[in-house]
């Protein structure tokens, strides 16, 4: 019996310290997964604008010739052709995608999606160093909840019963998917 308390209590204390986590990554982990059909971390706006035909001439100037036609006077982070047709200029959360010597800009506004931005940073672990221990340690607070709750509920609700067929189905989902997909 005190194995069983031991066994619930440790459950109950690492599921409570662990479960706004859960519930952060788990936001993450969905809007992560749908990566491609829609940018999780930013919320994109593009525009096209037309600032007539540019002289040709090296790849600053026709730059420089571009931000005052469109009367932008932020300092661009770097300026890059792409071919003899396409001209990139880059600013913090700017980029302008300029088609050479039409003037076509496609000009694209990137906005950090409100929480969801902050969530994947750490979900993604781009902080390194100190989070990663505590996401290691989050971790190990999931196996211990994953191993605990097995021993909780006892009798035919539990592993004696229908929760083995429950346990054999979440271990055999991935495995058959690996199967299907992976090693066939």
């Amino acid at each position: 019996m005190k194995f069983r308390r031991l066994i619930i209590a440790t459950h109950r204390d690492v599921g409570y310290f662990f479960a706004g986590l859960t519930v952060m990554y788990a936001i993450s982990g969905v809007a992560v997964n749908h990566i491609d059909d829609w940018n999780p971390n930013y919320v994109i706006r593009r525009e096209m604008v037309d600032v007539g035909v540019l002289p040709t001439g090296a790849a600053s100037e026709t730059a420089a010739e571009i931000l005052r036609r469109m009367g932008i006077t932020e300092e661009p982070r770097s300026v890059a052709r792409l071919g003899p047709d396409q001209l990139k200029i880059f600013f913090e959360q700017r980029t302008l995608t300029v088609a050479l010597p039409a003037g076509s800009v496609i000009d694209e506004h990137a906005r950090r999606r409100f929480a969801l931005f902050e969530v994947n940073y750490l979900h993604l672990n781009h902080g390194k160093g100190l989070w990663t221990w505590f996401a290691d340690a989050y971790a190990v607070g999931l196996l211990i909840l994953a191993c605990t709750v097995i021993f909780i509920i006892t009798g035919r609700k539990g592993l004696g019963g229908r929760g083995r067929w429950r346990l054999i189905a979440g271990v055999a989902s991935p495995v058959v998917y690996l199967v299907l997909t992976v090693w066939l």
